[in-house]
């Protein structure tokens, strides 16, 4: 408690929206230029060598740079994030969808503008994991239909890249940074625009917590491996601890002070996961296995809770609607 005193005392005479332009800088505009420059990497490639096993490794690098932004779910991306990354797909929409258009060689396929309007369950870094780790899907070969497909897929997630980027870096920071100006009616005042960033924290944890480790942990009688995020590439803990550490970046970019708290709580949330046996959630019906991944759930918690401590009560905020709630 007194350290949180001492917080409020030297915050006292600190603008609240000192914080956004920290997070935009240091944060989302450079996360979403190096999700842009991997997911163009990636589409390059493609054009290369279309093959799964050659796809993989930019694929995973597109994937890892999603992670430092993937969950700020705000602006361009509160909508936009969805063609990104369709997951979860809880009634199976991605499999169907792209066996669908390979088994009838559809048009829109070979046309990355035209595919721009396909479902959303055939686009993004969720279906290129099925089309590059599925075993039904990945054994294509050059030349072929699903060859072209993953080629659209790929220029398609570049192209989405670009477009977020640009929708954040030439007008959405704007709106965050003119919050209580004349004419802002997104942002009433300078606290509704750190209130709103403050929330992506919270509700990135709270989703990984409860969605990316909850569905697969299922319950004790049933769990649910196959429920795990990107568990085909084994990208499951990988994504749980990226996406914490990215809330973890975007807290320290909001606060001009330490967060030691955080600090530990995130050092201590990696110590646990490098004790998972199984990166991809798959032996969870073991009772020692399920329990080292209910440990990492609690430390994503502890986790939160310290964000909470560290920047939430100082500047006396709740987090609020995020479109994430509904998932």
């Amino acid at each position: 408690m007194r350290y949180a005193l001492m917080l409020c005392a030297s915050l006292a005479a600190t603008p609240a929206v000192a914080g956004v332009e920290e997070a935009l800088t240091d944060h989302i505009l450079p996360g979403y230029a190096g999700f842009t420059e991997e997911a163009q990497a990636l589409a390059e490639v493609a054009q290369q060598d279309c093959t799964a096993p050659a796809l993989r490794d930019p694929w995973n690098a597109a994937f890892d740079a999603w992670t430092e932004i993937g969950d700020v779910r705000m602006g361009p991306s509160e909508t936009g994030a969805l063609s990104v990354a369709f997951w979860p797909d809880t009634r199976g929409f991605t499999p169907k969808t792209l066996a669908r258009m390979i088994s009838g060689e559809e048009e829109a396929g070979r046309d990355p503008q035209a595919f721009a309007e396909v479902s959303i369950a055939a686009r993004g870094l969720f279906a290129l994991e099925r089309m590059l780790y599925d075993e039904d899907l990945s054994g294509y070969e050059a030349g072929s239909y699903a060859c072209t497909l993953v080629q659209t897929i790929t220029a398609d997630l570049a192209a989405q890249a670009g477009a977020l980027e640009s929708g954040w870096r030439e007008g959405f920071a704007d709106v965050l940074r003119s919050a209580g100006e004349d004419g802002n009616t997104t942002y009433l005042s300078e606290d509704e625009a750190l209130r709103a960033l403050y929330t992506q924290i919270l509700s990135s944890l709270e989703f990984t917590a409860d969605t990316r480790l909850g569905r697969p942990l299922g319950t004790f009688e049933r769990p649910r491996p196959a429920r795990a995020e990107a568990w085909r590439s084994g990208r499951s803990l990988r994504n749980v601890v990226m996406d914490a550490a990215a809330a973890a970046a975007l807290a320290h970019a909001l606060a001009d002070w330490e967060l030691p708290e955080t600090e530990a709580a995130m050092a201590r949330l990696r110590e646990v996961a490098d004790r998972v046996t199984d990166p991809a959630f798959q032996d969870i019906d073991d009772p020692t296995a399920r329990l080292r991944v209910e440990i990492v759930q609690q430390h994503i918690r502890a986790l939160a809770d310290a964000v909470e401590l560290e920047i939430g009560l100082p500047l006396g905020l709740t987090p609020g609607f995020n479109s994430q709630d509904g998932d």
